[in-house]
């Protein structure tokens, strides 16, 4: 059972859930998430302003738990794939899209930072934000991307990022990330 992810849905009943994923994640399964995902948006006759919004999160939240999550599994022949979770849940047209994977403990607070530095912007300063880091290099050693995800995460978000570090075991922890739109 994943932490806390699923009590939220469950005992609120505020959002239903759409989608739901849990396990392995390659790149060949997430672009199969990402059609199922789009079919889900067109069958529910989504703006394309939020569709966009859904599924650029969507690829972000995808992106960080396969290149970020320390808990791996063996798939047929392939050794060491990544792990992680994955829903979305909407009311009255506004959409939830929430993570999780475990990560290295010592990475928590990096993160915690980032996103709490991120929350505290408006969109005008998230788009100058995202400009500058284009065209900046990225000098955190941790990073295996461009170090822009959680900024746009950020800009398609309509409140705060949510987030929660849960102690998973040695030097894990589990990272949940939920994000609000429309």
């Amino acid at each position: 059972m994943i932490p806390n992810m699923l009590e939220y849905y469950n005992s609120t009943k505020k959002y239903d859930v759409d989608i739901i994923y849990s396990g392995a994640l390659w790149a060949d399964g997430i672009e199969g998430l990402g059609v199922a995902l789009r079919r889900h948006m067109e069958f529910e006759h989504m703006t394309l302003t939020a569709s966009q919004s859904v599924f650029s999160v969507f690829i972000e939240q995808m992106n960080n738990m396969l290149m970020y999550s320390a808990e791996k599994v063996d798939v047929d022949e392939h050794r060491g794939v990544p792990k992680g979770a994955f829903i979305l849940a909407s009311k009255d047209k506004v959409y939830i899209a929430q993570s999780g994977n475990v990560m290295k403990t010592e990475n928590a607070e990096l993160v915690r930072s980032r996103i709490d530095h991120l929350n505290s912007m408006d969109k005008q300063e998230l788009r100058k934000y995202y400009k500058e880091q284009l065209r900046s290099e990225n000098l955190n050693p941790e990073s295996k991307g461009a170090g822009i995800g959680l900024i746009e995460i950020a800009k398609r978000a309509s409140a705060p990022i949510e987030y929660e570090f849960i102690p998973y075991g040695e030097g894990l922890t589990f990272f949940t990330m939920c994000v609000k739109i429309g």
